[in-house]
């Protein structure tokens, strides 16, 4: 059970980065009261949460309705992740993130970010999609394994939260510079996870595995 719960935890705590988000979150909800940035959290972590389950429970569903293979699911998503990876080593990702969040706050002007950008797609991303529907087609006919799977979706989530609720407490906890250190380190943890879905996913294509 270890064996399956600790690489799908990693896998999904380095696709989420939560510790990336935390100066986004702070820097969208100034102005905000301490009650409606908990409410915030708490609300876009359980619609992330939902989101994440329901992909990993349906996506084999959704691969087989349009036709897709996993292998060439888990090259296609080797790849999504990868160049998320590059992006987290280079410092590109936070600073997209943090574009990307702002222009829709921007743009509509919303009282409440707990579903955008907070839950979608901050938290619950295309690599995090990618992530949990691979490591769940990993386990098809084993629900233990299944059940790891998502267990370890809803502990990052968990944190996730966590996280948040301690910059609704101590605003800047983790500072922007802590923040890309630490995205650097998983960046390249990523980048390995994901050429080993590549390889996974050619070998089983092309028979050798």
């Amino acid at each position: 059970m270890v064996d399956i719960f600790l690489p799908a935890f990693v896998t999904l705590f380095v696709t989420v980065d939560p510790v990336s988000i935390i100066p986004i979150f702070v820097s969208l909800t100034i102005g905000a009261s301490r009650r409606a940035k908990v409410r915030m959290v708490l609300m876009g972590s359980l619609i992330a949460t939902a989101l994440l389950l329901m992909f990993g429970l349906v996506g084999d569903r959704l691969l087989d309705n349009f036709g897709i293979t996993l292998p060439a699911f888990r090259v296609a998503g080797g790849i999504l992740l990868f160049l998320i990876a590059m992006e987290m080593l280079f410092s590109k990702r936070n600073d997209r993130k943090t574009r990307s969040a702002e222009e829709i706050h921007d743009a509509y002007e919303p009282e409440d970010i707990s579903v955008f950008p907070l839950a979608i797609p901050l938290l619950c991303g295309p690599g995090a999609i990618a992530s949990i529907m691979l490591l769940m087609a990993d386990q098809t006919r084993d629900l233990v394994g299944q059940g790891m799977v998502l267990s370890a979706a809803v502990l990052v989530m968990v944190i996730g939260a966590i996280l948040m609720l301690i910059a609704v407490r101590f605003d800047h906890f983790i500072s922007q510079t802590v923040s890309n250190i630490v995205t650097r380190l998983l960046g390249m943890l990523l980048a390995a996870l994901a050429i080993q879905f590549i390889f996974d996913g050619v070998a089983k294509g092309f028979g050798l595995a």
